[in-house]
């Protein structure tokens, strides 16, 4: 065996398990039922909230687009056009989103809490096993912040009935 060849094996072979434990923990699935408030953020860097006291994790909720049911909709329409998204639980004010990562799949759990009080979209997105997942979830929730301040709500509207009665 040459040279380069011992040592990429052993690479492999230390470097695998290394990545394998660092990105690894006790599964935590979510609740069936829909939350009351949001649970709170974990130590580990890999979530974030509106609920968050941590500046780190936190981030701010998202304005009402006319009223829940609109921006609902929208949000929905946002993550059924992201990639390896499913939609586990929709509720009149409650929403949960499972994300799997592309390599290894590994799923990130988002949870949309619908406030009529405050007339806002509060959310939590964490990855359910791990510890850092190198600000994937911030990304994601910035994306989809985004997206949903940015969408052209007539276009949104005209496209949801029929994209709703095909699922």
């Amino acid at each position: 065996m040459s040279l380069f060849r011992r040592y990429a094996y052993r690479s492999l072979v230390i470097g695998a398990p290394l990545i394998l434990m660092c990105c690894a923990g006790a599964a935590v699935p979510p609740s069936p039922e829909p939350p009351g408030p949001l649970q709170p953020c974990p130590s580990s860097p890999n979530c974030v909230s509106t609920e968050a006291v941590d500046p780190d994790k936190k981030m701010a909720p998202l304005p009402y687009r006319v009223d829940r049911a609109t921006s609902q909709s929208l949000i929905v329409s946002i993550v059924r056009d992201m990639p390896r998204t499913t939609i586990v639980t929709r509720a009149d004010h409650y929403l949960h989103v499972e994300f799997r990562s592309r390599l290894f799949g590994f799923v990130d759990d988002v949870e949309f809490l619908f406030d009529d009080a405050a007339a806002v979209v509060r959310f939590r997105s964490a990855s359910r096993t791990g510890y850092s997942d190198m600000g994937v979830n911030r990304k994601r929730m910035t994306a989809i912040g985004e997206a949903y301040r940015t969408a052209v709500l007539g276009d949104v509207a005209r496209a949801l009935p029929a994209r709703e009665s095909g699922s």
